[in-house]
């Protein structure tokens, strides 16, 4: 089939604006903690029924151990740190503006892998992170008006439109997904990707596990098990992230480049506007279109 990777990419980008919005619902319901260890039990379930039918094992038992360490490192800092402060940001300033902010996870993976695996940055790389930057500040930044002696108006210095807690938690949600996805890649080698992507599930679930038993949360876990709606929608999350995103990235990079790959799934903050606009009620102005649109084409240049 003619551009099977190209559809692939744009579906996997479809599954990810369906899941970033069912985890800020559930997230405001339950709780980001909660929603982060229930959605990565479903889907450790999950990839448990699809390698036990693709690989004939349900639990990644042939991996080697330095695959075991790095995969668990990066699923710590991915899933467990990363994947808190974004979902935490999809509390804050919801999951339109957090997926904007993602959208600078490939260029901190390229900086991190220029330091981690000697892979070198191209001026278009350069220019393309720029550019990306410049969408997100056009988006985030505003200038605000003072009034002087009731006639006359001073502009005040760039403050940030949303909260900047908000702001902070997205970022340090790119920057743990970049680190996740470089000791991913130096993890896994040759090794089958859906069982890698077990391991990474199943360290985040442990990892979860331990955080919410200290901060002592284990009955806010139950009452979101209890919380049918929520539920739903972290049921409808894990389908469409861990499990479909990743399964129709991997087909998208297999059956295309991957620079193409990564740029169509790149637009989830162009193709989110609609759904919030519609299902949350958003006001979006024209500077953050436009914002959104300078962010994806600055991703688009990063691969060129």
């Amino acid at each position: 089939m003619a551009y099977f990777g190209e559809f692939a990419a744009l579906l996997t980008a479809v599954f990810w604006t369906v899941t970033s919005m069912a985890f800020e619902s559930a997230g405001k319901k339950v709780g980001s903690l909660s929603v982060n260890l229930i959605r990565l039990i479903i889907a450790f379930f999950i990839y448990c029924a699809y390698t036990q039918i693709t690989r004939g094992m349900y639990f990644p038992f042939d991996a080697t151990a330095e695959a075991w360490i790095w995969l668990a490192l990066s699923g710590l800092v991915g899933f467990v740190i990363g994947d808190l402060l974004l979902f935490q940001a999809f509390v804050v300033v919801g999951a339109r503006i957090s997926m904007l902010m993602m959208a600078l996870t490939p260029p901190f993976t390229a900086i991190i892998s220029y330091f981690v695996l000697d892979e070198v940055l191209s001026l278009m790389n350069w220019v393309g992170m720029a550019i990306t930057l410049t969408g997100i500040s056009i988006v985030i930044l505003k200038r605000e008006n003072k009034d002087l002696n009731g006639n006359k108006k001073v502009r005040r210095r760039l403050t940030s439109a949303y909260s900047v807690q908000g702001i902070l938690l997205a970022l340090g949600g790119a920057l743990g997904q970049a680190v996740g996805l470089v000791l991913s890649k130096k993890g896994m080698g040759e090794y089958d990707a859906f069982a890698a992507s077990q391991i990474r599930v199943l360290t985040g679930m442990i990892g979860f596990a331990i955080l919410l038993f200290f901060m002592k949360r284990y009955r806010r876990l139950w009452e979101a098990v209890k919380n049918i709606s929520a539920m739903k929608r972290i049921t409808l999350g894990s389908i469409f992230g861990p499990f479909l995103g990743v399964s129709f990235s991997l087909l998208a990079i297999q059956y295309t480049k991957a620079g193409i790959a990564a740029t169509i799934m790149a637009i989830v903050p162009v193709l989110i506007i609609p759904p919030a606009i519609i299902l949350f009620k958003e006001k979006v102005n024209w500077k953050e279109v436009l914002g959104a649109i300078i962010t994806v084409g600055g991703v688009a240049v990063f691969f060129i």
